[in-house]
């Protein structure tokens, strides 16, 4: 299953995002299946939860239901549950395989208000060209070190219209400048945040930020080290429906249409 977190539900945490779906999947009355034991709770598992503040165009997560649900109609019960930005995006039916573990990394867009093109330019270019960049982030077990450079696969600066750079972008809300940072970064432990990135743009270019960067995931998924691009993660799942799907048509052509009550199973939608 694929959703979003726009605009002001950006701010909302993982923990308030759990509580908002586990009450749509009431609201919409769909029968999910349960685990074991004293306290059973809803099969559902999530994956690569993005930060509280930051917005996403790709989150996921796995549910299991009790009986075979239809994606489409599951989705649109859903995301009529959801508040507005919290949005339904996609739902298919899994086929074996971990999600989890297709998420290999992410597309990360940073929109730096008041920052010029060429400043960010300057700064990526000594980013990139250092072989590593040690930030700290504070933990609840103290500050961690760790190395920023390492898991960033590719880190370019675009202009708020999308053009690459090669003019002083301006953000049309403000009139200022602003740059565009599009960044490609592996999944790791620890894992590399965008404002781990920054932390180190500013470490080796002192590039700073007047105000907080805007950060939005545009894409997760399977790393295309060839093209250092993001593919889809729901895509071997679609084409093993696309499959079936063919099969069962090749089978209705030879058979004709079968009867029978719809078996009850324990399937996974992600």
């Amino acid at each position: 299953m694929k959703y979003t977190k726009r605009g002001r539900l950006r701010f909302s945490s993982h923990r308030d995002f759990q509580r908002a779906f586990e009450r749509a999947l009431r609201r919409a009355a769909v029968p999910m299946a349960y685990s074991a034991g004293f306290t059973p709770h809803p099969k559902v598992s999530y994956a690569g939860a993005a930060p509280t503040g930051v917005a996403s165009e790709a989150e996921y997560l796995e549910i299991s239901v009790a009986t075979r649900c239809d994606p489409a109609d599951l989705r649109e019960l859903l995301d009529s549950s959801l508040p507005t930005g919290l949005d339904i995006v996609e739902i298919v039916e899994a086929h074996g395989g971990n999600l989890p573990e297709r998420l290999q990394a992410s597309i990360w867009e940073l929109a730096l208000s008041g920052v010029t093109t060429e400043e960010a330019g300057r700064a990526v270019t000594a980013f990139l060209a250092a072989e590593e960049v040690e930030v700290g982030r504070m933990t609840k077990n103290g500050l961690r070190t760790f190395d920023a450079r390492a898991a960033v696969v590719d880190l370019t600066v675009t202009t708020p219209d999308g053009n690459d750079a090669g003019h002083q972008g301006v953000d049309a809300k403000s009139g200022s400048p602003c740059a565009i940072l599009r960044l490609v970064v592996r999944h790791t432990t620890p894992a590399v945040r965008p404002d781990d990135v920054l932390s180190g743009l500013r470490l080796v270019a002192e590039l700073v930020t007047p105000t907080a960067a805007a950060v939005t995931r545009l894409a997760q998924g399977p790393l295309d080290t060839a093209t250092n691009t993001v593919t889809d993660p729901l895509a071997p799942d679609r084409a093993v429906l696309a499959v079936e799907l063919s099969s069962q048509g090749d089978e209705d052509l030879r058979t004709g249409p079968q009867g029978g009550a719809e078996p009850v199973v324990e399937a996974s939608n992600r």
